[in-house]
């Protein structure tokens, strides 16, 4: 008999003769062993995330409504049915979802987008229980609202702290997508800081893949611990479908909005009384940064929280009370999420020295009126020879004698664009100083593009203009 003829006898034999008891058991073991599950957290959680239900009336958009149908006498004497007298409303109603954060005062944070217009609501807990609810307080810049409800045996989530998400994190997104009460979906954190979705607001997104459909507004976004990290607000889908990309709203952020409705009714938001642009690899370039990142001051405000802290027109903000600021958006939101009378720790790049300030935050009204748009971009001129650089196509310049004056800017024209003004005082260019045509031309980038930061002087204010 061959070797391995020999083998293959040996062991089909000790196959033969293993126990059956032994293969039962293993078996028996192994359906014992404790499967990973998802299942413990979510029944711990569930019952801190609600549905709610609206209903309300909102004003129908239609045509233009004839100014006379507004007069007493015309409705009269041509005899204007009662329901085209006024405009027109009709009911509606809709829902989403919310998040218990304090069981003993029942307090429960959603989406402001969720119960705007809202004439009625109706919170359905886990348990069957319907109970009415009131607006405690809604701030659509940030999407956030809390409403309050009475009950007992609420059950509460715990808060996480969204500053310690990273992206390929687990996370679960819980709420009543399509009127599915409690619909559980897994995914990962795909991406930090997003923004854009509403400009007017204050965005810093948590995107994932656990699936968020209509209806999961408002609803709970937890870790694997249990924590909410996140309150489901948005997607981007072109059928009203999930397609992978959803947005909630950084818990952090909604806890501090959460706080100042329950306290105040609303956001009493102050300001710091800058402009700011951000730090594009070639505006860095141009002011001679290592790397591009943080906010760069185009202009501060008169009299406003960040002149009484010696803040410069030209500074690069880089951090606030030790929090890096990676873009005009992170300064944004960082100062629209503080209160007025707030002490906040600024630290900036000048002239590429590190320096820390401080600031105390300051009453919307006291810089409202001066304030100009957030950031200025462009500039240009119309010379003789070529231009000095085609975001200065437009405008004309005079030597002076504390810098070059821009004595005209063509009506639509790039500079008129980018906010230049006749009687601007160009003082320097790319960190040189300038008081001649020639020294402009000089300091600008060769062949009219590329980076160029101009500095600027608009009556008794100082404006750093980065042209692209």
């Amino acid at each position: 008999m061959k070797r391995s003829a020999l083998l293959a006898a040996i062991l089909a034999c000790f196959a033969v003769a293993l126990p059956p008891l032994a293969v039962a058991q293993t078996a028996t073991a192994a359906a014992e062993s404790p499967v990973p599950s998802l299942a413990p957290m979510i029944k711990r959680v569930s019952p801190a995330v609600v549905n709610i239900a609206i209903r309300g009336t909102i004003k129908e958009r239609g045509a233009p409504r004839n100014p006379l149908l507004d007069d007493p006498f015309f409705r009269r004497f041509f005899d204007v049915p009662p329901g085209q007298q006024g405009p027109r409303e009709r009911p509606f109603q809709s829902a989403g979802s919310g998040v218990i954060v304090d069981a003993k005062a029942g307090y429960i944070v959603t989406n402001a987008h969720v119960v705007e217009n809202a004439s009625e609501i109706t919170v359905t807990l886990q348990d069957g229980r319907d109970l009415a609810a009131e607006i405690v307080g809604s701030d659509e810049r940030t999407d956030v609202a809390v409403v309050k409800v009475k009950g007992d045996t609420l059950t509460q989530i715990a808060l996480g702290n969204s500053d310690q998400v990273e992206v390929g994190d687990y996370v679960v997104a819980i709420g009543n997508p399509f009127g599915l009460q409690h619909t559980v979906t897994q995914g990962i954190v795909s991406g930090l800081g997003r923004s854009g979705i509403n400009p007017d607001g204050y965005e810093n997104f948590i995107q994932t893949d656990a699936s968020i459909n209509p209806g999961n507004s408002g609803g709970a976004l937890v870790n694997l611990r249990g924590e909410l990290v996140g309150i489901n607000s948005a997607i981007l889908s072109r059928s009203g479908g999930n397609i992978g990309i959803g947005f909630a709203i950084p818990v952090n952020m909604a806890r501090g909005i959460m706080d100042q409705l329950i306290k105040f009714g609303s956001v009493k938001r102050g300001l710091l009384g800058v402009n700011i642009a951000p730090v594009t690899p070639d505006i860095a370039q141009a002011l001679g940064l290592t790397a591009a990142g943080g906010a760069l001051v185009t202009q501060v405000v008169e009299s406003s929280a960040a002149e009484k802290a010696g803040i410069r027109a030209g500074d690069v903000i880089t951090n606030i009370n030790g929090q890096a600021v990676r873009s005009n958006t992170d300064l944004r939101n960082a100062i629209g999420l503080m209160r007025v009378g707030d002490k906040v720790e600024i630290g900036l790049l000048r002239d590429g020295q590190a320096r820390k300030l401080v600031a105390v935050i300051a009453e919307s009204a006291e810089t409202a009126a001066a304030a100009t748009p957030d950031s200025l971009q462009g500039g240009t001129d119309k010379v003789d020879g070529p231009p000095i650089h085609r975001a200065l196509a437009g405008a004309r310049f005079a030597d002076g004698p504390e810098g070059v004056v821009i004595s005209a800017v063509d009506a639509g024209s790039a500079a008129a664009a980018t906010g230049l003004r006749p009687n601007d005082v160009i003082v320097a260019a790319n960190r040189k100083p300038v008081k001649t045509v020639a020294q402009l031309r000089a300091a600008a980038p060769t062949g009219g593009s590329g980076p160029l930061v101009l500095q600027l002087r608009r009556g008794n204010v100082t404006i750093v203009l980065p042209l692209r």
